[in-house]
């Protein structure tokens, strides 16, 4: 439980991180993207020459040599990656014509609006 004696009520405008984030730093996408982008001379898995390749390049030919070995999960992600993922479709007709409560028959008693037009 928490000391009552720690907990401190900010007033309007005034922050409980007054310094906050360091203006330059780079966020965890930026970082990645560098490093993603740096070049290695490597053995292409595929065409097995050497050549100079972007990490994410390394990264994508050794997704796609887990794929030629037949890994169902490494073609998921290769397709998701290349052309995005399927998009699901709901057909919102077929659902409309079905009843909402199947267990209630249209003659129940129990509704309001059959106790009305029974007063009437």
């Amino acid at each position: 439980m928490a000391n009552k004696e720690n907990l401190k009520l900010w007033k309007p405008g005034e922050s409980g991180n007054p310094k906050g984030r360091p203006k330059g730093s780079l966020n965890r996408s930026t970082i990645a993207r560098k490093w993603l982008h740096t070049t290695s001379k490597v053995i292409n898995p595929i065409s097995g020459e050497e050549e100079t390749l972007t990490q994410e390049d390394i990264a994508t030919l050794a997704l796609i040599k887990k794929v030629r070995n037949g890994d169902v999960n490494a073609y998921k992600a290769l397709m998701d990656s290349s052309y995005g993922q399927p998009k699901e479709t709901i057909d919102l007709n077929q659902i409309a014509e079905q009843p909402l409560f199947t267990h209630v028959s249209e003659n129940d008693g129990n509704t309001q609006d059959t106790e009305t037009k029974k007063e009437k």
